[in-house]
């Protein structure tokens, strides 16, 4: 089954607790919610207080998104604050193994991201260790960006590996996501659809939500 996350990176701020609901109501899976640092991206974005006002919000899973730095230093207080799945990027953690078995050991889903120039090999002592992997289909640290096309193939190949090791990790893909390229994204075999401007930014974000599943699911249903 393919799943929707609305990121909140592009919703109202100011109405965050209202755009969550409207989201909620259009059958969303989960929320996003991208953590940036200023340093590993060039963006500051929200930080575990935010994370925990959204887990007393909202009964949605809480997608939590690390751009930053050395995440082992927050990786507990991440998990303290709500979040039900944790991804960190490989090109962040020299010592990735150790980051991972943290997340685990939490009882938190644990993902690992990778950027658009990062190969595939670099998950491969890793792989089998994870729930999710997180393809970038934008160069991360703002939303609103243009889709990298050669993400799709990218997604494939990472599907072909997953198979021929039989292991049980979802593709997820974030970045430039829409009405446009979702069909495509599911076929090549991401599940879970990282959206944000695509909703957030359309004159009826509910409604946005109810197209991408009316347009992945029966993809999803028929290549699982």
């Amino acid at each position: 089954m393919v799943q929707i996350a609305p990121s909140i990176l592009s919703a109202d701020f100011a109405n965050l607790a209202r755009d969550i609901d409207i989201v909620a109501r259009g059958g969303a899976h989960a929320l996003h919610v991208d953590v940036m640092d200023g340093h590993f991206v060039p963006n500051i974005s929200i930080g575990i207080p935010v994370v925990q006002a959204l887990k007393m919000t909202t009964r949605l899973p809480l997608d939590v998104h690390l751009m930053i730095e050395n995440p082992e230093r927050f990786v507990p207080d991440f998990v303290k604050a709500g979040a039900d799945l944790l991804a960190v990027h490989v090109e962040a953690c020299p010592h990735i193994h150790r980051v991972i078995t943290m997340i685990k050991s939490s009882g938190v889903k644990a993902g690992i991201a990778l950027n658009p120039g990062t190969p595939l090999g670099s998950l491969s002592e890793i792989l089998h260790m994870v729930n999710f992997v997180l393809i970038m289909s934008v160069n991360p640290g703002f939303g609103g960006q243009s889709f990298i096309p050669d993400s799709i193939d990218k997604i494939r190949r990472l599907s072909n590996v997953i198979h021929s090791r039989d292991l049980n990790v979802t593709i997820a893909v974030d970045g430039g996501v829409s009405e446009n390229n979702a069909a495509d994204l599911v076929t090549a075999g991401a599940r879970l659809l990282v959206a944000g401007s695509s909703i957030f930014k359309s004159s009826d974000p509910a409604e946005a939500v109810r197209r991408l599943i009316a347009i992945t699911h029966p993809i999803g249903s028929s290549h699982t």
